[in-house]
Protein backbone atom coordinates (compact mmCIF):
# COMPACT_ATOMS: atom_id res chain seq x y z
CA UNK A 1 0.00 0.00 0.00
CA UNK A 2 1.76 3.13 -1.24
CA UNK A 3 -0.91 5.83 -1.50
CA UNK A 4 -4.30 5.89 0.27
CA UNK A 5 -7.29 8.14 -0.30
CA UNK A 6 -9.26 8.62 2.92
CA UNK A 7 -12.60 10.36 2.38
CA UNK A 8 -14.17 12.12 5.33
CA UNK A 9 -10.74 12.21 6.91
CA UNK A 10 -11.41 15.38 8.90
CA UNK A 11 -14.28 13.73 10.76
CA UNK A 12 -14.20 11.69 13.93
CA UNK A 13 -13.34 8.15 12.80
CA UNK A 14 -11.61 9.27 9.60
CA UNK A 15 -9.16 11.56 11.39
CA UNK A 16 -8.34 8.88 13.93
CA UNK A 17 -7.75 6.41 11.08
CA UNK A 18 -5.40 8.84 9.34
CA UNK A 19 -3.49 9.30 12.58
CA UNK A 20 -3.37 5.52 13.01
CA UNK A 21 -1.98 5.06 9.48
CA UNK A 22 0.59 7.81 9.94
CA UNK A 23 1.84 6.22 13.17
CA UNK A 24 1.82 2.56 12.14
CA UNK A 25 2.69 2.89 8.42
CA UNK A 26 4.73 6.10 8.15
CA UNK A 27 5.87 5.23 4.63
CA UNK A 28 2.30 5.37 3.28
CA UNK A 29 1.16 8.51 1.46
CA UNK A 30 -2.24 9.69 2.74
CA UNK A 31 -4.63 11.93 0.81
CA UNK A 32 -7.49 13.33 2.87
CA UNK A 33 -10.60 14.39 0.92
CA UNK A 34 -13.19 16.15 3.08
CA UNK A 35 -15.97 18.65 2.43
CA UNK A 36 -15.48 20.19 5.89
CA UNK A 37 -19.12 20.24 6.88
CA UNK A 38 -20.03 21.05 10.50
CA UNK A 39 -18.52 17.76 11.73
CA UNK A 40 -15.30 18.02 9.69
CA UNK A 41 -12.47 19.79 11.46
CA UNK A 42 -8.85 20.08 10.32
CA UNK A 43 -7.87 20.77 13.94
CA UNK A 44 -8.35 17.01 14.39
CA UNK A 45 -5.16 16.54 12.34
CA UNK A 46 -3.13 19.52 13.44
CA UNK A 47 -0.26 17.25 14.52
CA UNK A 48 0.18 16.07 10.91
CA UNK A 49 0.93 19.52 9.54
CA UNK A 50 4.31 19.38 7.87
CA UNK A 51 4.15 15.61 7.34
CA UNK A 52 5.41 15.13 3.79
CA UNK A 53 3.29 11.99 3.36
CA UNK A 54 0.02 13.73 4.23
CA UNK A 55 -2.04 16.06 2.03
CA UNK A 56 -5.52 17.55 2.23
CA UNK A 57 -8.03 18.32 -0.51
CA UNK A 58 -11.23 20.17 0.30
CA UNK A 59 -14.07 18.72 -1.72
CA UNK A 60 -17.32 16.79 -1.90
CA UNK A 61 -17.38 13.06 -2.73
CA UNK A 62 -20.42 13.83 -4.90
CA UNK A 63 -18.20 15.97 -7.18
CA UNK A 64 -16.86 13.65 -9.87
CA UNK A 65 -14.02 15.96 -10.95
CA UNK A 66 -12.77 16.48 -7.40
CA UNK A 67 -12.93 12.74 -6.70
CA UNK A 68 -11.01 11.91 -9.90
CA UNK A 69 -8.27 14.37 -8.95
CA UNK A 70 -8.03 13.17 -5.35
CA UNK A 71 -7.95 9.49 -6.32
CA UNK A 72 -5.25 9.84 -8.97
CA UNK A 73 -2.31 7.59 -8.14
CA UNK A 74 -4.03 6.00 -5.12
CA UNK A 75 -4.08 2.24 -4.80
CA UNK A 76 -6.49 2.15 -1.83
CA UNK A 77 -9.68 4.09 -1.06
CA UNK A 78 -11.24 4.11 2.43
CA UNK A 79 -14.64 5.79 2.48
CA UNK A 80 -15.60 7.35 5.81
CA UNK A 81 -17.41 10.30 4.21
CA UNK A 82 -21.04 10.27 5.31
CA UNK A 83 -23.78 12.14 7.05
CA UNK A 84 -24.01 10.13 10.24
CA UNK A 85 -26.29 11.61 12.92
CA UNK A 86 -29.63 9.80 13.22
CA UNK A 87 -31.53 12.78 14.65
CA UNK A 88 -30.42 14.97 11.75
CA UNK A 89 -31.43 12.26 9.26
CA UNK A 90 -34.94 12.21 10.73
CA UNK A 91 -35.23 15.99 10.38
CA UNK A 92 -33.67 16.24 6.90
CA UNK A 93 -33.04 12.93 5.09
CA UNK A 94 -32.20 14.30 1.61
CA UNK A 95 -28.56 15.16 2.37
CA UNK A 96 -28.03 11.66 3.80
CA UNK A 97 -29.25 10.01 0.60
CA UNK A 98 -27.09 12.30 -1.51
CA UNK A 99 -23.84 11.97 0.42
CA UNK A 100 -24.09 8.42 1.70
CA UNK A 101 -25.49 6.77 -1.45
CA UNK A 102 -24.72 8.98 -4.44
CA UNK A 103 -21.33 9.92 -3.00
CA UNK A 104 -20.48 6.24 -2.58
CA UNK A 105 -21.49 5.67 -6.21
CA UNK A 106 -19.15 8.43 -7.42
CA UNK A 107 -16.25 6.92 -5.45
CA UNK A 108 -16.94 3.37 -6.63
CA UNK A 109 -17.28 4.39 -10.25
CA UNK A 110 -14.05 6.38 -10.19
CA UNK A 111 -12.25 3.54 -8.39
CA UNK A 112 -13.38 1.23 -11.20
CA UNK A 113 -12.11 3.66 -13.85
CA UNK A 114 -8.75 4.10 -12.13
CA UNK A 115 -8.34 0.38 -11.43
CA UNK A 116 -7.86 0.90 -7.68
CA UNK A 117 -6.47 -2.13 -5.86
CA UNK A 118 -8.81 -1.97 -2.83
CA UNK A 119 -11.90 -0.08 -1.67
CA UNK A 120 -13.01 -0.18 1.97
CA UNK A 121 -16.61 0.94 2.45
CA UNK A 122 -17.23 1.94 6.06
CA UNK A 123 -20.71 0.84 7.12
CA UNK A 124 -22.43 0.51 10.51
CA UNK A 125 -24.17 -2.01 12.73
CA UNK A 126 -27.31 0.10 12.37
CA UNK A 127 -27.97 -1.41 8.92
CA UNK A 128 -29.12 -4.59 10.71
CA UNK A 129 -31.76 -2.82 12.78
CA UNK A 130 -32.62 -3.97 16.30
CA UNK A 131 -32.18 -7.43 17.82
CA UNK A 132 -33.75 -8.63 21.09
CA UNK A 133 -31.48 -11.61 21.77
CA UNK A 134 -28.21 -12.87 20.37
CA UNK A 135 -26.00 -10.96 17.95
CA UNK A 136 -26.01 -10.14 14.26
CA UNK A 137 -23.53 -11.94 12.03
CA UNK A 138 -22.31 -10.77 8.64
CA UNK A 139 -24.96 -13.00 7.02
CA UNK A 140 -27.90 -11.45 8.93
CA UNK A 141 -30.65 -9.74 6.96
CA UNK A 142 -30.36 -5.95 6.75
CA UNK A 143 -33.31 -4.10 8.28
CA UNK A 144 -32.49 -0.37 8.64
CA UNK A 145 -35.14 1.65 10.46
CA UNK A 146 -34.20 5.32 9.99
CA UNK A 147 -33.01 7.43 7.04
CA UNK A 148 -29.38 7.36 8.21
CA UNK A 149 -29.13 3.59 8.54
CA UNK A 150 -31.10 3.13 5.30
CA UNK A 151 -28.66 5.37 3.43
CA UNK A 152 -25.71 3.43 4.85
CA UNK A 153 -27.34 0.13 3.90
CA UNK A 154 -27.77 1.47 0.37
CA UNK A 155 -24.10 2.40 0.12
CA UNK A 156 -23.10 -0.91 1.69
CA UNK A 157 -24.99 -2.97 -0.90
CA UNK A 158 -23.98 -0.67 -3.76
CA UNK A 159 -20.35 -1.30 -2.86
CA UNK A 160 -20.94 -5.05 -2.89
CA UNK A 161 -22.66 -4.77 -6.26
CA UNK A 162 -19.48 -3.25 -7.73
CA UNK A 163 -17.59 -6.30 -6.50
CA UNK A 164 -20.19 -8.76 -7.83
CA UNK A 165 -20.77 -7.01 -11.15
CA UNK A 166 -17.44 -5.44 -12.06
CA UNK A 167 -14.98 -7.35 -9.92
CA UNK A 168 -13.97 -4.18 -8.05
CA UNK A 169 -11.97 -5.31 -4.97
CA UNK A 170 -14.32 -4.10 -2.24
CA UNK A 171 -14.41 -4.90 1.48
CA UNK A 172 -17.16 -3.65 3.81
CA UNK A 173 -16.79 -3.07 7.55
CA UNK A 174 -19.76 -2.65 9.89
CA UNK A 175 -18.81 -1.28 13.28
CA UNK A 176 -20.75 -0.73 16.48
CA UNK A 177 -21.00 2.68 18.19
CA UNK A 178 -17.61 4.39 18.26
CA UNK A 179 -16.36 6.73 20.98
CA UNK A 180 -13.10 8.47 21.82
CA UNK A 181 -11.16 11.69 21.13
CA UNK A 182 -12.25 14.18 18.45
CA UNK A 183 -15.90 13.03 18.31
CA UNK A 184 -18.24 15.90 17.46
CA UNK A 185 -20.16 16.83 20.63
CA UNK A 186 -23.64 16.06 19.31
CA UNK A 187 -23.15 12.29 19.76
CA UNK A 188 -24.22 10.89 23.10
CA UNK A 189 -20.88 10.32 24.88
CA UNK A 190 -19.19 13.64 24.06
CA UNK A 191 -22.53 15.46 24.44
CA UNK A 192 -23.02 14.10 27.95
CA UNK A 193 -19.40 14.72 28.94
CA UNK A 194 -19.31 18.30 27.65
CA UNK A 195 -22.74 19.11 29.11
CA UNK A 196 -21.65 17.94 32.56
CA UNK A 197 -18.35 19.82 32.35
CA UNK A 198 -20.43 22.96 31.67
CA UNK A 199 -22.83 22.19 34.50
CA UNK A 200 -25.71 21.32 32.18
CA UNK A 201 -28.06 18.36 32.44
CA UNK A 202 -27.84 15.39 30.08
CA UNK A 203 -30.86 14.53 27.86
CA UNK A 204 -31.65 10.82 28.17
CA UNK A 205 -34.07 9.39 25.62
CA UNK A 206 -37.12 7.47 26.87
CA UNK A 207 -36.53 4.95 29.65
CA UNK A 208 -32.78 4.81 28.92
CA UNK A 209 -32.84 1.04 28.40
CA UNK A 210 -31.80 1.04 24.75
CA UNK A 211 -28.63 -1.06 24.41
CA UNK A 212 -25.53 -0.25 22.37
CA UNK A 213 -22.19 -2.00 21.97
CA UNK A 214 -19.41 0.54 22.50
CA UNK A 215 -16.22 0.42 20.43
CA UNK A 216 -13.18 2.58 21.11
CA UNK A 217 -12.31 4.41 17.92
CA UNK A 218 -8.65 3.33 17.72
CA UNK A 219 -9.68 -0.31 18.12
CA UNK A 220 -11.95 0.23 15.13
CA UNK A 221 -9.09 1.79 13.17
CA UNK A 222 -6.88 -1.21 13.86
CA UNK A 223 -9.66 -3.58 12.77
CA UNK A 224 -10.24 -1.63 9.54
CA UNK A 225 -6.51 -1.84 8.81
CA UNK A 226 -6.63 -5.61 9.40
CA UNK A 227 -9.57 -5.95 7.00
CA UNK A 228 -7.68 -3.89 4.44
CA UNK A 229 -4.49 -5.94 4.66
CA UNK A 230 -5.78 -9.42 5.45
CA UNK A 231 -9.46 -9.39 4.49
CA UNK A 232 -11.00 -11.10 1.50
CA UNK A 233 -12.51 -9.09 -1.34
CA UNK A 234 -16.30 -9.05 -1.42
CA UNK A 235 -16.57 -9.86 2.29
CA UNK A 236 -18.22 -8.02 5.17
CA UNK A 237 -16.49 -7.75 8.55
CA UNK A 238 -18.38 -6.80 11.71
CA UNK A 239 -16.30 -4.82 14.21
CA UNK A 240 -17.57 -4.75 17.79
CA UNK A 241 -16.25 -3.62 21.14
CA UNK A 242 -17.78 -6.40 23.24
CA UNK A 243 -19.13 -3.75 25.63
CA UNK A 244 -22.92 -3.70 25.58
CA UNK A 245 -24.45 -1.07 27.88
CA UNK A 246 -27.89 0.41 28.29
CA UNK A 247 -27.95 4.17 27.79
CA UNK A 248 -28.83 4.49 31.47
CA UNK A 249 -25.75 2.45 32.50
CA UNK A 250 -23.61 4.59 30.22
CA UNK A 251 -25.07 7.79 31.67
CA UNK A 252 -24.54 6.68 35.26
CA UNK A 253 -20.91 5.77 34.54
CA UNK A 254 -20.21 9.22 33.06
CA UNK A 255 -21.96 10.90 36.01
CA UNK A 256 -19.85 8.97 38.53
CA UNK A 257 -16.59 9.70 36.75
CA UNK A 258 -17.34 13.44 36.59
CA UNK A 259 -18.65 13.52 40.16
CA UNK A 260 -22.27 14.36 39.42
CA UNK A 261 -25.52 12.83 40.68
CA UNK A 262 -28.60 11.53 38.88
CA UNK A 263 -30.34 14.86 39.36
CA UNK A 264 -28.33 15.89 36.26
CA UNK A 265 -30.37 13.48 34.09
CA UNK A 266 -33.17 15.08 32.08
CA UNK A 267 -35.52 12.45 30.68
CA UNK A 268 -36.72 13.50 27.22
CA UNK A 269 -39.21 12.14 24.70
CA UNK A 270 -37.85 9.08 22.91
CA UNK A 271 -36.40 9.38 19.41
CA UNK A 272 -38.67 8.37 16.51
CA UNK A 273 -38.02 4.77 15.45
CA UNK A 274 -35.43 4.31 18.21
CA UNK A 275 -33.86 0.85 17.83
CA UNK A 276 -33.88 -1.04 21.13
CA UNK A 277 -30.66 -3.05 20.94
CA UNK A 278 -27.66 -3.40 18.64
CA UNK A 279 -25.30 -6.35 19.01
CA UNK A 280 -22.60 -7.69 16.71
CA UNK A 281 -20.83 -11.01 16.47
CA UNK A 282 -17.28 -10.18 15.40
CA UNK A 283 -15.51 -13.55 15.34
CA UNK A 284 -14.73 -13.09 11.66
CA UNK A 285 -12.51 -10.03 12.18
CA UNK A 286 -11.11 -11.60 15.38
CA UNK A 287 -9.86 -14.47 13.21
CA UNK A 288 -7.71 -11.89 11.38
CA UNK A 289 -6.14 -10.87 14.70
CA UNK A 290 -8.51 -8.21 16.08
CA UNK A 291 -9.08 -7.79 19.81
CA UNK A 292 -9.96 -4.63 21.80
CA UNK A 293 -6.86 -3.51 23.68
CA UNK A 294 -8.41 -2.22 26.95
CA UNK A 295 -11.67 -2.44 28.89
CA UNK A 296 -14.59 -0.12 28.21
CA UNK A 297 -14.17 1.44 31.66
CA UNK A 298 -10.50 2.30 31.08
CA UNK A 299 -11.15 3.70 27.61
CA UNK A 300 -14.09 5.76 28.86
CA UNK A 301 -11.97 7.27 31.62
CA UNK A 302 -9.34 8.18 29.01
CA UNK A 303 -12.05 9.72 26.82
CA UNK A 304 -13.52 11.79 29.67
CA UNK A 305 -10.06 13.09 30.55
CA UNK A 306 -9.43 14.00 26.91
CA UNK A 307 -12.56 16.18 26.78
CA UNK A 308 -11.65 17.77 30.11
CA UNK A 309 -8.20 18.68 28.77
CA UNK A 310 -9.32 19.81 25.33
CA UNK A 311 -11.98 22.45 25.91
CA UNK A 312 -10.28 24.65 23.30
CA UNK A 313 -11.16 21.99 20.73
CA UNK A 314 -14.85 21.43 21.52
CA UNK A 315 -16.14 24.80 22.80
CA UNK A 316 -15.78 26.48 19.36
CA UNK A 317 -17.58 23.50 17.79
CA UNK A 318 -20.54 23.92 20.13
CA UNK A 319 -20.77 27.60 19.20
CA UNK A 320 -20.51 26.79 15.50
CA UNK A 321 -23.21 24.11 15.70
CA UNK A 322 -25.53 26.44 17.64
CA UNK A 323 -25.02 29.16 15.01
CA UNK A 324 -25.77 26.76 12.13
CA UNK A 325 -28.93 25.48 13.82
CA UNK A 326 -30.06 29.07 14.38
CA UNK A 327 -29.28 29.98 10.76
CA UNK A 328 -31.41 27.19 9.28
CA UNK A 329 -34.32 27.45 11.72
Amino acid sequence: MDRVLVTGGAGFIGSNFIRYLAETHPETEIVNLDKLTYAGNLENLRDLKGNKNYSFIKGDICDKKVVAKAMKGCDVVVNFAAESHVDRSIEEPASFIKTDVFGAYVLLEEARKQDVEKVIQISTDEVYGSIQKGSFTEESVLNPTNPYSASKAGADRLAFSYFATYGLPVIITRSSNNYGPYQFPEKVIPLFITNLIQGKKVPLYGDGLNVRDWLYVMDNCEAIDLALRKGKNGEVYNIGGGSEKTNLELTRFILREIGKGEEMIEHVKDRLGHDRRYSLSFEKIAFLGYKPKKTFENRMRETIQWYKKNKKWWIPLLKKAAFERKSVS
